[in-house]
């Protein structure tokens, strides 16, 4: 129960004495229910980063400042990076630090000051087309390596314009360049812009698309984050290369193309070779191409002369065949004159040898060849009759006779009957 007072001198008109925990309490809960969550606009000051990962700075102008804390579960989300002297909206709740009585605000999100509601449009938009699949690598194609014609879609009065043709006029000056003109700032620029990139695709008159324009604000570059125009660059059936703003400038244009380079000079170095580059790579591979013949012509030529020395007359080659006919037809008389003598000294050999075994041969040392009247030669005298006429042949020449007697095995001799 609150305590009145106990001086009792009517001071506090008897009014109940509240605890300061009360006290605190009340003011938090009227500041939480009278503002609510509100936007608030501030510079930051002394940014720190707590071991937990939560984050405190002071949120100030120039006639007052409030201090904020920002939790870790809830700054987690946070795309850029808070520093001391940053312009910034905050989302929060204005409420008490009890423990300490010190107000502060709760801070629920954080954008840039000014800029904050466009860049979570470019966010929310970059998240959704990236989700959607219009950035992926896959799916972009690579700028032609020698274009017959160029696009350019821009200004008529941008620098941007005059820094390309300079740059495609020095890289490679024959190359035609069409230009689709369309505003790259202020109000409908993005459908305009869109209108163009349509146009060439459907014309198909140039080989790549150079979409591009000098650097500025995000507002300035906003046409170029507008998912109209990235839708034209998505379905664009030319290759398209994005030059938009300065190297650290990116628009949704940038990610959705199928290059991107940091500057409108940088882009349109991408669509064109370097005619120097070029001169300069094919006097390189002229003196190799010379230096491959002169070594191929010399081997040629070494191929050549060997072939030369082997190369023979046909009179001489002739002669040569002549000559080894002669020496082979040698080779063959002679060696069928051996095989003849060979064969001659074997013939005799076998002659001698036979002629032991001639029967006829005995006839010399006085013996003689009975044979009957049939041509039967007689081995035994038992089987003569008496009276029989044999042939007899010697040595030379033959003669009859009549058998007039026989003597056989055991001296018995036959005589015939008179």
């Amino acid at each position: 129960m609150p305590k009145r007072d106990p001086t009792g001198d009517g001071v506090a008109g008897g009014a109940p004495v509240i605890p300061v925990s009360l006290l605190v309490s009340s003011a938090r809960l009227l500041l939480e229910r009278h503002l609510g969550l509100a936007w608030i606009a501030g510079e930051v000051s002394g940014y720190t980063r707590a071991a937990s990962g939560h984050l405190y700075f002071t949120l100030k102008d120039d006639r007052a400042q409030v201090r904020c804390v920002f939790f870790k579960f809830k700054a987690q989300g946070l795309a850029f990076t808070l520093r001391d002297g940053l312009a910034v909206e905050v989302r929060a709740t204005p409420t008490i630090y009890e423990p300490r009585g010190d107000f502060q605000l709760g801070v629920e999100t954080i954008r840039l000051a000014g800029l904050g509601v466009l860049y979570e449009r470019f966010l929310r938009l970059k998240a959704k087309l990236e989700a959607a699949g219009w950035f992926d690598p896959a799916r972009k194609r690579a700028p032609p390596q020698f274009p017959r014609r160029v696009g350019v879609v821009t200004s008529l009065k941008a620098a941007a314009l005059r820094d390309v043709l300079t740059t495609l006029r020095r890289r490679m000056p024959v190359v035609p360049v069409i230009v689709y003109p369309a505003p790259v700032q202020g109000t409908g620029a993005a459908g305009e812009l869109a209108r163009a990139i349509g146009e060439a695709s459907v014309r198909g008159e140039v080989d790549v698309l150079i979409v591009c324009r000098g650097g500025g604000s995000l507002e300035d570059l906003w046409a170029f984050n507008e998912e109209e125009l990235a839708r034209a660059v998505f379905e664009s059936r030319l290759p398209v290369i994005s030059g938009v703003g300065h190297e650290t400038d990116f628009t949704i244009c940038d990610f959705v193309a199928d290059a991107r380079a940091p500057t409108p000079t940088g882009a349109a170095a991408l669509a064109v070779p370097d005619r120097v580059a070029l001169a300069a790579a094919l006097a390189q591979r002229a003196q190799r191409l010379a230096r491959g013949w002169t070594h191929a012509a010399g081997t040629c030529a070494q191929r050549l002369d060997l072939a030369a020395r082997r190369l023979v007359h046909p009179a001489a080659r002739l002669a040569q065949q002549d000559e080894r006919l002669q020496a082979l037809g040698g080779r063959l008389v002679r060696a069928a004159a051996a095989r003849l003598g060979l064969a001659t000294s074997a013939l005799a050999r076998h002659a001698d040898a036979l002629s032991h075994l001639n029967p006829l041969a005995v006839l010399e040392r006085g013996y003689a060849l009975a044979e009957r009247s049939d041509g039967s030669v007689v081995t035994d005298a038992a089987r003569l009759a008496l009276g029989e006429r044999l042939r007899l042949s010697f040595a030379r020449g033959r003669a009859e006779a009549d058998v007039a007697a026989t003597e056989i095995t055991g001296g018995v001799l036959q005589s015939p009957r008179h």
